[in-house]
């Protein structure tokens, strides 16, 4: 649990590595949360107030949104990329959202086609082994085995 709360620790820190446990271990409680929060919120009746998401979700969304893009970016770092690559999968995103809201529909599907390509290629980063030793980005986060305490 500790690997799961310290991007919460180190929620605004884009410099330096993490470790693929910290970013899964991360990945998998937002995963718990959501789904408990979509449980509570189809309970209570809450979902669809905002687009098909309720007040809760847009919290939590609103919460994690930091310590998310940080983590990304440290694991990015941790394979020796630029954190500038999750605009590979974030960038089309945005797009297709935006010519869903102006109307060109066609151009939206291709956005999200892009954005899809992007994702898959940002999962393959995100499960690669990061690189041994020091890189540009920092020292081997995987050099402190004594766990999260030391994984800086």
């Amino acid at each position: 649990m500790e690997w799961a709360l310290l991007p919460f620790k180190r929620f605004a820190e884009f410099t330096g590595r993490s470790r693929r446990k910290e970013y899964w271990f991360y990945v998998l409680l937002l995963i718990v949360i959501g789904l408990v929060i979509g449980v509570v919120e189809r309970a209570l009746g809450l979902t669809g107030m905002i687009g098909p998401y309720g007040p809760l979700s847009l919290l939590f969304g609103l919460v994690t949104f930091v310590p998310s893009l940080a983590v990304g970016v440290r694991r990015l770092h941790d394979t020796n990329r630029s954190g500038w690559w999750l605009l590979i999968g974030y960038g089309p995103l945005l797009a297709s959202l935006c010519m869903t809201y102006i109307g060109s529909l066609s151009l939206a599907m291709i956005f999200s086609l892009i954005a899809l390509v992007g994702f898959i290629l940002l999962l393959v980063f995100m499960v690669l082994e990061g690189t041994k030793g020091p890189n540009q980005y920092g020292a081997d986060p995987k050099g402190a085995e004594a766990g999260p305490a030391g994984a800086a």
